[in-house]
């Protein structure tokens, strides 16, 4: 099914969405993605988060928003697409933070392995004009920086990003 995603992203000014997380009793779900495809006009990727996982083809970005088309695929198929992706799998936990008030929800992805210390927040919109709801831990906006797609930090992982790259990220302003 096509879809247009709007997503916005952002690093993280504190650690306070932890706090919220565990008040709410909201723990990470782990994912596993990889890329089949890493074109700068589409990419492909397979994703496995718990018992299920998805193959999803995302197209060129446009401002925050992008055509995107998810199938379900069974897990056992998606094991055996990520061993044909393209440099390193991605892995991370991903929090699902309510909005108070609304109907969305920021989510925190906290990656492991080559990109270990990274955390991006994003938020899916209705449009690209839509209202961002507050939280006070959200930080710099990052949407239209290639460095933070995962399909960029499966080639290009977090530990190759040189010093002053590494220290932007941690640049609270």
């Amino acid at each position: 099914m096509s879809t247009i995603e709007i997503e916005r992203k952002f690093l993280l000014a504190s650690d306070a969405w932890r706090l919220q997380a565990e008040q709410l009793g909201i723990a990470g779900q782990k994912m596993v993605q990889g890329y089949l495809s890493r074109d700068p006009a589409r990419s492909v990727r397979v994703r496995i988060a718990g018992q299920s996982a998805w193959l999803t083809i995302k197209g060129i970005s446009h401002g925050a928003s992008r055509a995107e088309f998810e199938y379900p695929i069974p897990s056992d198929e998606a094991e055996q697409l990520l061993r044909l992706c393209e440099g390193p799998v991605i892995n991370k936990n991903r929090y699902r933070l309510p909005i108070a008030g609304d109907d969305r929800h920021w989510e925190i992805d906290e990656f492991f392995g080559d990109n270990a210390g990274l955390l991006v927040a994003e938020i899916e919109l209705s449009d690209e004009q839509q209202a961002l709801p507050h939280a006070t831990w959200l930080g710099r906006e990052v949407t239209g920086d290639k460095r933070y797609y995962n399909s960029s930090l499966s080639q290009r992982p977090f530990c190759q990003w040189s010093a002053r790259e590494r220290s932007e990220h941690f640049d609270k302003h």
